[in-house]
Parts: C-alpha cells; structure tokens; sequence
C-alpha cells in the first residue's frame, strides 16, 4: 500500500511505501457490520492519500472544520457525531443547493482530505502492530466521513457535467455515455483537486471532464474506422440452418421411437429395455428417472456386466439402423 502525500507548500509528490499492513483481529472484524466490513476491506486494500495543507498540522483545524473534535456517537460505533451542516443536510434532504463560495468549497475540500489524512495515520500506525478495536472503530469513522463529504462535494457539482455535455455537442456520441464518462472525471477531480493552490473547483474539474469528453470522441472514432455502419439487425446472421438442423433431429427421434413403439426393428425384449434405458427413450419429461443410465446401471438392471451391455446395445443399434434405411428406401 503507498501513502502519496501531494503538499500544498512545495507541491511535489512524495510516496512512501509502507510495510506489510497488520489487519485487526478476525473476532472484531466477524463483530463488525457488513457494511463496515465492506469499507474496512477498501481501506485496507486500496492506496490511501490525500492533499495535504499546512493547517491541517494547526490544533484548532478539527474544531474548524469539523465543529468540535472527532467523538463516535458510543464507544462500540463506527460513526461519529456530526454536527449541523447546512450544506450537507440541504444536499441529503434532496434540495437544490447554489453555487458554492470559495470559502464554502475550500471549507469541503479541506474536511475531505483532513478525513483521508486521519485514515493515513491510522494506517501507517497499523504497520506496527494489528489495529485495536477502538482504532479500528475511529478509522472506519473517519472512512464514512471521507464518503460523506465526498458525496456533497459531487453532488454540488453534478450540473457540471450536464453543463460541458451540452456545450461539447458531439452528434455522434451517445449522450447517457458522455454523462458516465464525464462523472468518472469528476470524480478524480475530487481526489486529487488541491484547494490551496487558490483556483475554483469548477475550474479544475471542468478541463478534466472536456478531457474525458475527447476519450470518448477518439474511442468512437475508432470503433467508427472498423465498424463503418450502424447495428442492423436484418444483417444479423440467419438461424434458418440451426432451426432446419433442430426440426430434422426432432423428425429423427420421432421415427427412431415409432420404430421402437411398432418393434419394426424385431428387438428383443432384452434389447428393447437396453436401447430404451440408455437412451432414455419414452420417458416423460418430469420425474427423478428421465436421465440415460449407464453401461454398469443397464446392466445391474437385467443382470449381466456393462460389457455385455455394450454388445446388446451395438447389435440393436445395428437392426435399427437397417429398419431405418429400408423405410427411407420405401419412400
């Protein structure tokens, strides 16, 4: 797993690789929700970073951005206590919300990657020794906070994508797969945007949602090199050969029985029950015996050995094989 850090001061990035990560015990992750062991899974798995900024080191930033420092709502919980949140209850009750000012947005972002920098921490400290439970309860915490926030931070934003949709007005393309193409970007504009570089979200992500739009335009074109024509399905390939091959089988079987039905073949009793238990002919559809049976389970039927089976069955084969030749001859 890497810790990829993307300072706001210097603004390079800087990877550092950790070590093996120590999972907590399986008693308390067997403890845990399915939805909490879901999340647990990602944190654990996925690479963990975050944009840093020089007041996230500031005692007082949690209180500013959070209201008042991490508390879970009791000792065995996964979330923590949230404060009221305009923004946020506005966003989960369905509201439209306006733009964001600069501060209200740098405010969002700077909640966000604080949130993914706690769990960092917890995760480089897991590298020591196996999470405890009460780490591993306030990083899942911390976890639902980064989901939470990230989700008011999209869905603020989501009429962007229908903005540069519209404005881009490529004819060609499917525009239900411009929109999917363009909200993947913004979602990677939310993780890597960094608010203390000064510019607007918008801005941002904006450049990398027409990005997406050009992927997409160049993949058409592509397809549009090999595949020339739109989907017709009357040039789909016919069935009349599968349909005409399945008709004649049937007509086969048809026959095959009426010959065993009338005995036309002049089948012994013996060769009539072998031809009739291996093939499963004359059996109805339904039942727990409609499958063939085998050469072993003939022959524990009428008591001799499987090879003595095979030849009963190779010579009734042979007498149905004539009695269908001199029909077709007959006819």
């Amino acid at each position: 797993m890497a810790a990829i850090v993307l300072d706001a001061v210097t603004k390079e990035t800087v990877v550092n690789t950790l070590p093996a990560l120590k999972p907590p015990h399986d008693s308390l992750v067997r403890s845990l929700s399915a939805e909490d062991q879901v999340l647990l899974t990602r944190l654990l798995t996925e690479p963990a970073f975050f944009v840093d900024h020089p007041d996230f080191d500031k005692a007082e930033t949690e209180k500013i951005l959070l209201g008042s420092s991490a508390r879970l709502i009791h000792r065995l919980a996964t979330r923590f206590v949230e404060e009221p949140d305009e923004i946020s209850d506005a966003v989960a009750a369905g509201e439209r919300v306006p733009a964001l000012t600069h501060e209200k947005e740098k405010h969002l972002f700077m909640r966000f990657n604080f949130a993914r920098r706690e769990i960092t921490k917890a995760l480089e400290e897991s590298t020591k020794k196996p999470l405890t439970a009460a780490a591993t309860r306030r990083m899942l915490a911390w976890g639902y906070r980064v989901l939470a926030t990230r989700s008011v931070i999209v869905r603020v934003n989501l009429p962007l994508v229908l903005a540069m949709a519209k404005r881009t007005r490529l004819t060609h393309i499917d525009f239900n797969e411009m929109i999917s193409e363009g909200n993947m970007a913004l979602l990677r504009s939310v993780e890597k945007f960094d608010c203390g570089r000064g510019f607007k979200f918008s801005t941002y992500s904006c450049r990398a949602i027409l990005k997406s739009f050009s992927r997409v335009a160049m993949r058409a074109s592509r397809y549009r090199g090999r595949f020339p024509t739109e989907f017709d399905p009357s040039m789909e390939r016919s069935d009349y050969a599968d349909t005409k091959r399945a008709g004649v089988k049937a007509d086969c079987v048809d026959e095959l029985k009426d010959i065993l039905v009338a005995n036309i073949a002049d089948l012994s009793t013996v060769e009539l029950t072998v031809i009739n238990e291996r093939f499963a002919i004359g059996k109805p559809d339904f039942g727990d015996d409609t499958s063939p049976k085998t050469l072993e389970q003939v022959g524990h039927l009428i008591g001799v050995t499987k090879e003595r089976v095979r030849q009963i069955q190779n010579k009734a084969l042979k007498k149905i094989r004539l009695a269908l030749e001199e029909q077709y001859l007959a006819a």
